[in-house]
């Protein structure tokens, strides 16, 4: 496991590709995000997927919340229609607040991510430093909480090996950038029927 320590003014495209080819090469990566840490990996690699649910002992059944860099490609994966459209500008681009929403996938990714349902849960990340690796691997990365299954998220980053005490079943590399702005996930709606928005986690 690779301990990375940035300070968020100071990082350079070079270390965007090192991570960015991290996810590439199917490695699992600690990175900030709008709100708690999160574990991360490329979300068409369905080892890396695995390992993310041995790591946090989650139900591999349940579904995980995918990170895209714009509407343009959450198209590709998932089907909006110009209202759905519409309300995501708001939300994601006007709106400061982070708001993870589910719709309806195109079964483009693996069943993995979904949980065998029809929806998926994506977010389009405010954080600068996120959104510049989402350009650089050119496709949706997954983002769950950095926490064992039904525990608090891991606040304090020098204490992983604690929570991983087994040296394969630890993250590949560790972002740190300092504590995270927000300490509370991300509203979560669901948008999969046009004419009910469902509020899921305020």
């Amino acid at each position: 496991m690779t301990h990375l320590y940035l300070k968020k003014k100071e990082i350079k495209p070079a270390i965007v590709q090192l991570i960015a080819g991290s996810l590439k090469i199917g490695q699992v990566v600690v990175l900030p995000t709008d709100t708690i840490y999160g574990l991360s990996c490329l979300a068409t690699n369905v080892r890396a997927i695995k390992k993310i649910h041995k790591l946090k002992e989650r139900d591999a059944k349940k579904p995980l919340l995918v990170l895209i860099d714009s509407i343009a490609r959450l198209k590709k994966y998932t089907f909006v229609s110009r209202k759905q459209e519409a309300l995501l500008k708001k939300i994601w681009l006007a709106s400061a607040r982070p708001t993870t929403v589910i719709l309806r996938h195109r079964g483009r990714l693996p069943q993995e991510l979904t949980g065998d349902s029809d929806g998926l849960a994506v977010r389009l990340p405010k954080n600068e430093f996120l959104v510049k690796i989402l350009q650089a691997v050119k496709q949706p990365i997954v983002s769950s909480s950095l926490n064992l299954s039904n525990q608090k998220s891991i606040s304090d980053l020098k204490l992983l090996t604690h929570y991983f005490p087994k040296k394969h079943l630890r993250p590949d590399l560790v972002v740190d950038t300092g504590k995270c702005r927000r300490q509370k996930p991300s509203r979560l709606l669901d948008l999969r029927d046009e004419k009910k928005t469902i509020v899921l986690r305020a």
